[in-house]
């Protein structure tokens, strides 16, 4: 009976493989294509009252940017994060802008 667990011409599976190694995340996360990333943070944090409206405008400004460098280097994935960004950060913009557009007319309403 031995010790080892594995005979001596059989070897362990790797932990690994070769891609996996490189890219701890599996290519989930763009980290090559910075712009795409922090938009799509920025669009998700866009979903903070008030604050969201700047965030929301920057996540669009970024997500563009983001799919820029993914239509000039292929490689550096991230289109879908930096759609996120800019839709989130659309929506956002937009519900913001109804909101202030909203409270005016109420405004002029009451007065």
């Amino acid at each position: 009976m031995h010790d080892n667990p594995y005979a001596a011409s059989d070897t362990p599976p790797p932990m690994h493989s070769s891609a996996s190694a490189a890219d701890a995340t599996g290519g989930l996360i763009p980290y090559k294509n910075p712009p795409a990333l922090i938009a799509y943070y920025l669009g998700v944090f866009s979903l903070i009252p008030v604050l969201g409206f700047f965030l929301g405008i920057a996540a669009i400004i970024l997500g563009i940017k983001g799919l820029g460098v993914k239509k000039r280097e292929p490689s550096r994935k991230g289109t879908a994060h930096a759609l996120v960004g800019i839709i989130l950060g659309t929506i956002v913009v937009i519900v913001h802008i109804l909101v202030i557009v909203g409270m005016v007319l109420a405004s002029k309403r009451i007065t």
